[in-house]
């Protein structure tokens, strides 16, 4: 891959809100001026496909305090370059659509402060393990495919609502799994991931277990089949670096396990089943 640094030179207007001048305001006291700084990115440009170089750009942005990662990227956009691509939406860590590499690590751009990063270029990279659309955008279909093969709702009958309450031990463990965004950031951090494109994934392993943990789901086995694979539950090597890098602490690494015990459990049970038919 032919990565090299293209520096783009700031525009005039680049240089930020002007601050206002410090002095007594109306009630006699002076206020803190806002300092902006300037902060160096470095990002990776690209286009889809194997034959398309790629090379690092780097901008120079004034940035003022609490400025996030995602914040700096629209000045860039909006001030120096409109043809960078990026992926955002709700801003507040909901929808997980900023996730990108920030100086080597997957994080989610609206959560980082550029002040955390100050004392060197703040490299920018898309997540690994997916392929790449443009610049920071990748392509999350094959995400998207595994997500929809475990049916993501809960299958279960519908009655009132004081049958189908769930204890609250149950539902404290539930809402940790709920928190899943979908950010795609525990596969980017997976190693497993990059080495086996056919795993199923942290996410989409933890979201499974998410429904079948919940005692009023009554999904068939066959659901549970499809992940009693060498690529599904068992594919996982217990790194933990999903586990480390989410964003919403839900600790994918927690839920696999789990899906792991649901899975052995079912085995124990088809083989008495079968065995208790034999004696028969």
């Amino acid at each position: 891959m032919n990565r090299k640094h293209e520096p783009t030179e700031p525009s005039g207007n680049d240089a930020g809100p002007v601050p206002a001048d410090s002095g007594p305001g109306e009630s006699g006291q002076g206020e803190a001026v806002r300092k902006a700084e300037m902060f160096q990115f470095d990002i990776l440009r690209c286009e889809s496909g194997a034959d398309s170089a790629s090379r690092f750009q780097t901008y120079e942005v004034s940035v003022e305090r609490n400025t996030t990662v995602l914040e700096a990227l629209l000045l860039i956009q909006d001030r120096q370059d409109p043809s960078l691509a990026f992926r955002y939406s709700c801003r507040g860590a909901v929808c997980g659509s900023c996730a990108m590499c920030i100086n080597g690590s997957p994080q989610l751009a609206c959560r980082v402060q550029v002040q955390s990063l100050r004392n060197k270029p703040i490299v920018l990279e898309p997540l690994p393990g997916f392929e790449i659309i443009k610049d920071l955008v990748v392509n999350m279909d094959k995400f998207w495919e595994r997500y929809q093969r475990i049916q993501p709702w809960l299958h279960a009958k519908v009655v009132a609502a004081e049958e189908s309450r769930i204890s609250e031990t149950e539902q404290t463990e539930l809402d940790r799994l709920v928190n899943c965004i979908l950010c795609g950031i525990c596969y980017a951090a997976c190693p497993v991931n990059r080495m086996n494109p056919q795993f199923t994934g942290p996410a989409v392993l933890t979201k499974l277990y998410r429904f079948i943990a919940d005692s009023r789901d009554e999904r068939s086995p066959e659901t549970l089949r499809q992940e009693d694979s060498a690529d599904g539950a068992w594919a996982c090597h217990t790194v933990m670096a999903c586990s480390k890098a989410c964003p919403k602490e839900v600790a994918p690494a927690d839920g696999i396990r789990g899906l792991r015990r649901k899975l052995f459990s079912q085995r124990v049970k088809e083989a008495m089943r079968l065995w208790t038919g034999k004696r028969e």
